[in-house]
């Protein structure tokens, strides 16, 4: 079982910059496949970036070029740079597997508004 804890969201304006950092607590982190998503509110959560155990990366249509999904298999944390926000992207943002999700953890809001 793998544990997640996001944290890096808020309140920002459109055109903005933020960056997301999920840590990850349990199995051996280096040899999983993960994702970020996200849920906005009356909609689905839907994956958004996806990173394999390398380097190799996947984005939804919606972000490609402005989001950046990273990680440090030495701190077990994976990271989503978030550029050039728009409203559109509001929603609770959350990491887990990339594939399989495991259960999911409290996730972290992120709003765009001027």
């Amino acid at each position: 079982q793998v544990q997640f804890v996001e944290s890096g969201g808020g309140l920002v304006q459109p055109g903005g910059s933020l960056r997301l950092s999920c840590a990850a607590a349990g199995r051996i982190f280096s040899s999983l496949p993960m994702g970020w998503y996200r849920q906005a509110p009356g909609k689905q959560r839907e994956l958004v970036a996806g990173i394999s155990t390398g380097i190799s990366t996947t984005y939804a249509d919606s972000v490609q070029g402005r989001f950046t999904i990273s990680r440090d298999n030495a701190k077990n944390t994976v990271y989503l740079q978030m550029n050039s926000l728009k409203p559109e992207d509001t929603a609770v943002y959350y990491c887990n597997l990339r594939f399989a999700p495991s259960a999911w953890g409290q996730g972290t809001q992120v709003t765009v508004s001027s």
